[in-house]
């Protein structure tokens, strides 16, 4: 485990490849992973990857949610580990509950998403409850905030679009909504719906029974 992100902010490129357009989705394409290897251990069955209209990309699941426990290597909560703490991919939660998270597709998974995010929200829906961070350039903003989960809202037809996209249609998940940074993408932080839309196909494809919905 390697403490801190600055590295990450100092050499983009070491981590997700560039930070030209291909390097901008990757940061994308990063956070779905993690939601698929949920799809993989069979506790997902549907990631909705939402572009919103400030820039940034939301991406929620209906898996078991980070798990939001002490760490015991880092002494924060899991889910702070895993925004923060680069390489902190393995499992969370305890042997029991088996949570993994993934390293992407460059083996450098969300903190890198992180670091090289002008603004970061992570919410996990679990136990009745929704936790909160907030991170911005992959420093932590205040604390890891909790309240109670409001109601699920199901969808009247399986491939309906939600009517809400705030609205949660499963009792556990996690969302990560990041702005990516200016600072680092200087050729712009604009995402290209065909591309996305391509990737997110090819994953579809290869894991059955996962649904994936791309909005705007």
């Amino acid at each position: 485990v390697l403490e801190g992100l600055e590295p990450v902010r100092k050499r983009p490129g070491m981590y997700i490849g560039s930070t030209s357009a291909k390097g901008l989705h990757h940061l994308i394409f990063e956070v779905v992973d993690n939601a698929v290897d949920e799809a993989l251990a069979g506790h997902c069955t549907h990631i909705d990857v939402v572009l919103e209209a400030d820039g940034s990309c939301r991406v929620r699941d209906d898996g078991r949610g980070i798990p939001t426990e002490i760490h015991s290597r880092t002494g924060k909560s899991a889910l702070e580990t895993v925004l923060t703490v680069l390489h902190a991919g393995g499992k969370f939660g305890g042997d029991a509950s088996g949570y993994k998270v993934s390293g992407g597709l460059h083996g450098v998974g969300v903190s890198v998403v992180n670091a090289l995010s002008k603004d970061t929200f992570a919410t996990v829906r679990r136990n009745g409850k929704l936790f909160k961070l907030h991170c911005q350039k992959g420093e932590v903003v205040g604390d890891l905030q909790e309240e109670s989960a409001p109601r699920v809202t199901k969808q009247k037809e399986e491939d309906a679009i939600p009517e809400d996209l705030d609205a949660w249609q499963s009792a556990t998940g996690t969302e990560i909504r990041f702005l990516p940074d200016p600072e680092i993408f200087k050729e712009g932080v604009d995402f290209a719906w065909d591309r996305i839309a391509g990737r997110l196909d090819e994953l579809a494809y290869l894991n059955a029974g996962l649904r994936i919905r791309l909005h705007d």
